[in-house]
């Protein structure tokens, strides 16, 4: 199936909303802990950069999970910054540690890193040209830095991806449905984001399947 692309923010204040108030608990848990499972042993300590990190509840969560770290979210949509920030008056323990950041990469210079970890879920599949991402990891991470990217993967047909939007979404809220479906065109199959890696000088990364919707791209850079 031909990928489709849809717009690169989620700037409705609507659409936002809807986003943040949808029950992603455990997927967004399920990355937090994968990250102690691809990386066993590794206590993360210092800077770690969460790009497209919408409302932040990935953020929060993994600053629960690893207390030595500090997060800066990153997200281009101020819809979504906001509602992340208006958490962050909200949270107790983990919420000096979290900071979050309007930034549209490549045209705004990312926070000043060098990062420790980068970690990503479901942005490459909205940008336009997938290289922004992998640049911008290559930009921000030091030496050595953790990488974990989630995303959605492509199916091979529009019926296909019905199914998935059945399967996954059916009781969700329209504007959920379709941006999930918009979503599952819109993503890249594994071999794609190979080529997008060694394109970006980061073929030392792994690309793996991980559920009938979604990918991970993982590693830590040289």
């Amino acid at each position: 199936m031909q990928r489709v692309t849809e717009p690169e923010l989620m700037d409705e204040p609507s659409q936002a909303e809807a986003y943040a108030a949808a029950d992603f608990a455990e997927a967004h848990e399920r990355i937090v802990e994968g990250f102690a499972v691809y990386f066993p042993g590794v206590e993360v300590a210092g800077h770690v950069l969460d790009l497209g990190c919408g409302p932040g509840d990935i953020s929060f969560r993994f600053a629960v999970r690893f207390p030595g770290a500090s997060v800066t979210g990153v997200d281009g949509s101020p819809a979504m910054i906001e509602l992340a920030r208006q958490r962050q008056a909200r949270e107790t323990g983990s919420g000096d540690r979290v900071r979050f950041i309007e930034a549209l990469i490549p045209e705004a210079p990312l926070p000043a890193g060098p990062y420790a970890a980068i970690i990503s879920n479901s942005l490459l599949h909205h940008l336009h040209d997938p290289l922004v991402l992998w640049r911008s990891v290559r930009e921000a991470a030091k030496p050595g830095a953790i990488v974990l990217v989630m995303d959605l993967m492509r199916p091979p047909s529009a019926m296909w991806a019905e199914s998935l939007v059945a399967a996954y979404a059916a009781d969700a809220p329209e504007v959920l449905r379709k941006d999930f479906r918009n979503s599952l065109f819109a993503a890249f199959e594994p071999r794609e984001v190979v080529a997008q890696l060694e394109e970006a000088g980061l073929s030392g990364l792994e690309v793996g399947v991980v559920s009938d919707r979604h990918l991970a791209v993982l590693g830590r850079l040289a």
